[in-house]
């Protein structure tokens, strides 16, 4: 087998974060994608001794555990590539493959709790972030999602399941408004062009919504008409905030550079857990709303009775797990080292009228070393390539009793808990959450105690 071979075969193993290992012959194929049970055409992209890395071309035969109805995007989309799979067989999938990746750092010995599924596997997202494009070279424009292993051509996603009917309403209508304005769309070869994305945010629980438009400056348009049109689309939620967002940075990102209002506020706001939030266009904040519920339900189990003591909450974006511990807790200090998260974790805790809690800006290694206090309970939410080690280090050089860890990632998650476990900290239990049905992501909850 050498590069550029093309190769046929069938998925064997699927592994956490979407890619796939199977056996031909005595060689290990390493693929992005693939369902147990598929045939695959496939080329090769490289080989080493006893592996190689393919790229899938073709699906040959579906899988048998492949019996779910998709959308009509599925399979070219790059959003939802176990859509197929019935969502109790994606949670036993899933919930395997975490359990793998912790026996395979030796981590054992621990009160395992299953995974818990999503409230709803459908319609769920309260975020979508859409890009204007065309889905052919010079065809008509699009706005929509990235095709499936493509890093230009765009489709217009009219038929998703993630979300409700009021986000298709603003794509469908945001891309038909545009195509007849013939505008262009920003292309990043060559950093020429007007449109570049579309984000549409919605409080699932107060029905809130926000239409952020994104563009370049390279043509001065009014969007006055555009902005009217919106609001005679006649939604199930409440259009609160219209805004266009001047972008000309060079990155494939929504970026700020200047924000415009066109109607109501800046900002949506959302419930949880009995709690209120403001999310501002650029703040992070859970995709899955009834899921994040569920979340830090699991969270608040797991750390228990916590009257009285102090609560670091590590990682904490604008505060939300932070604030929803603060209820029992003496004090609690939330570090992030994005500082608008911050300033919207602060204004967050104003909101809820909650006066013990303090949130900071800087990088989480470096803040806590000058914190004062000594906490009893420290939760732990980081991005996805988990804690640096040297934060893990001064994080276990507080001697808490009790760490509790919430991960996005379990393959970093595992390798934290190893480095943990030199400080003296043993995994007490474990539990999966999903907050991303038909992908192949999850959340792992982890509680960690001081031997």
């Amino acid at each position: 087998m050498k590069k550029k071979d093309i190769i046929e075969f069938e998925v064997d193993k699927m592994e956490f974060g979407g890619t796939s290992v199977s056996l031909l012959g005595n060689r290990e194929i390493h693929m992005k994608g693939g369902i147990t049970g598929q045939k695959i055409k496939a080329a090769v992209k490289r080989t080493r001794s006893g592996k190689a890395d393919v790229k899938m071309l073709e699906l040959l035969e579906k899988s048998p555990i492949e019996t779910e109805e998709t959308c009509e995007h599925f399979n070219e989309c790059g959003g939802c590539s176990i859509l197929s799979v019935p969502y109790q067989k994606q949670l036993e999938i899933k919930e395997k493959q975490v359990m793998d990746l912790f026996l395979k750092q030796d981590l054992f010995g621990f009160q395992f709790l299953g995974i818990e599924g999503s409230p709803q596997d459908k319609l769920y997202r309260n975020k979508m972030e859409y890009t204007f494009g065309d889905e052919m070279k010079d065809g008509p424009l699009t706005l929509g999602l990235h095709k499936k292993g493509r890093h230009i051509d765009i489709m217009t996603v009219d038929g998703c399941l993630l979300v409700d009917q009021d986000f298709i309403k603003v794509l469908t209508t945001t891309v038909d408004y545009f195509n007849k304005k013939e505008l262009p769309y920003y292309r990043t070869v060559n950093h020429k062009g007007y449109l570049r994305n579309l984000v549409v945010r919605k409080g699932i629980n107060t029905k809130e919504m926000m239409v952020n438009i994104v563009t370049s400056s390279q043509i001065d348009f009014d969007m006055t008409e555009y902005k009217e049109t919106l609001l005679s689309l006649g939604l199930d939620s409440e259009l609160v905030s219209i805004l266009h967002t001047i972008n000309d940075g060079l990155a494939d990102a929504v970026n700020c550079d200047e924000l415009r209002v066109l109607h109501g506020r800046d900002y949506i706001q959302e419930e949880i857990l009995g709690l209120r939030f403001k999310i501002s266009p650029f703040s992070f904040f859970q995709t899955n709303t009834k899921g994040a519920e569920k979340l830090y339900t699991i969270a608040r189990e797991f750390v228990g009775n916590h009257e009285n003591k102090v609560v670091f909450d590590l990682y904490s974006g604008t505060g939300t797990i932070g604030q929803v511990m603060a209820g029992a807790a003496k004090k609690v200090y939330g570090i992030e080292i994005i500082e608008e998260a911050v300033v919207a974790a602060n204004e967050n805790a104003k909101l809820n009228g909650l006066t013990n809690c303090e949130f900071i800006a800087g990088d989480v290694a470096k803040t806590v070393k000058n914190l004062k206090n000594k906490p009893d309970l420290i939760i732990v939410d980081p991005p996805r390539p988990g804690v640096h080690k040297d934060a893990i280090r001064d994080i276990s050089g507080f001697g808490a009793k009790e760490i509790v860890y919430i991960s996005c990632n379990p393959k970093t998650l595992v390798l934290d808990l190893v480095e943990f476990k030199n400080y003296g900290y043993e995994v007490e239990k474990v539990k999966c959450m999903d907050m991303f049905p038909n992908t192949p992501h999850c959340e792992t909850i982890v509680k960690l105690e001081k031997r």
